[in-house]
């Protein structure tokens, strides 16, 4: 499932090849209330044809009625300001107070829209950086700690996935993750050793390695940008991965399974070298309670809950930790199964 940044890159190197006059309009800054972050990328055809969002619809709605009556002739990137005013905000719809900058680049064949296109399919971080007097595009690596740059001269963007997933287990759940992380721009890295999971796997996009998920975790570096989830409800697979990405920067790691499977599995993980704080990073059962019970809907609440502790957001915790008030004593007396494990 492509990426929202995809979708743009790959419609506007169709539209151009197509002989389409094609303006690329990307938010460089906000103020106050915006819906969409500085990054966030529009395409507009010559005949009014979108893809992408700047600011929800609005913006877009005076971007194209610009485009059809041929007042967005530009012969070079443009600085523009929407929002300034209460009453332009009111105008486009802008939450009050929000003040969205946008740079408007009329594309041609030196914009590099197609080698950019090319590097994020292959999975390439890449920073475009585009001359604001001249037009001139230069593409480089980039390094997930990079930020979007811009003054009167250059506008750097970033283009590729700069959040990293890593699913331990290749079964029916971890296909329709694996699907939807593409969709939010995470690079997906899927272990399984069992070749009987393994062999099946066919999701585009990700990267499938049969190691041992320890192995796979060291291997990774995973830092402040790498989520990891372990869904195969076996011990002997998720325990590995689970032990090694605790002790790690990781901003999410989630493991499947009831609350009495998760309060098991606390137990067993604390047998080993994992402080209390380690062990508290651990969401499980994994994912919002939505009351999800087929495979995709697990997948929506897991991912759900990972966008929310990715932007900071408080959650209610109810179910989604293994609760370490319960007792080594109590925790053996609890039978009863929760038919969500998400």
């Amino acid at each position: 499932m492509d990426s929202v940044d995809q979708q743009v890159l790959r419609n506007s190197v169709s539209w151009f090849k197509d002989g389409y006059k094609v303006v690329l309009a990307t938010i460089v800054d906000t103020w106050g209330s915006s819906p969409r972050p500085p990054g966030a990328m529009l395409a507009i055809r010559g005949d009014g044809q979108v893809v992408g969002s700047v600011s929800g619809g609005c913006v877009e709605d005076d971007l194209i009625a610009k485009i059809k009556e041929n007042s967005l002739s530009i012969a070079k990137p443009t600085l523009t300001l929407y929002g300034v005013t209460k009453a332009e905000a009111q105008k486009f719809g802008l939450p009050c107070g929000g003040t969205l900058k946008i740079v408007l680049e009329p594309l041609t064949k030196d914009s590099l829209v197609s080698e950019l296109l090319e590097r994020v399919e292959r999975q390439e971080l890449t920073k475009r950086t585009l001359n604001m007097e001249t037009g001139e595009v230069k593409l480089g690596f980039a390094n997930r700690d990079d930020v979007l740059t811009a003054d009167e001269k250059f506008l750097s963007t970033l283009h590729g996935p700069r959040w990293r997933l890593l699913i331990i287990g290749a079964g029916q759940l971890s296909e329709y993750i694996a699907q939807m992380a593409e969709a939010l721009d995470y690079y997906v890295t899927v272990c399984d050793p069992r070749s009987e999971y393994s062999a099946g796997w066919s999701v585009g996009g990700s990267t499938l390695t049969k190691e041992m998920p320890d192995d796979v975790v060291n291997a990774l570096n995973v830092d402040v940008h790498t989520a990891v989830i372990a869904v195969t409800h076996d011990p002997k697979l998720d325990d590995l991965a689970l032990m090694e990405a605790l002790k790690s920067p990781a901003f999410y790691v989630g493991a499947l399974g009831s609350r009495v499977t998760s309060l098991q599995r606390r137990k067993r993980l604390a047998l080993f070298d994992l402080t209390e704080d380690e062990l508290d990073r651990l969401h499980g059962p994994v994912g919002l309670r939505i009351g999800g019970k087929t495979p995709p809907e697990i997948a929506v609440s897991i991912l759900a809950e990972m966008t929310a502790v990715r932007h900071g957001v408080a959650l209610e915790t109810i179910g989604t930790k293994a609760s370490k008030s319960i007792t080594a004593e109590a925790k053996s007396e609890v039978f009863e199964v929760e038919p969500n494990l998400a």
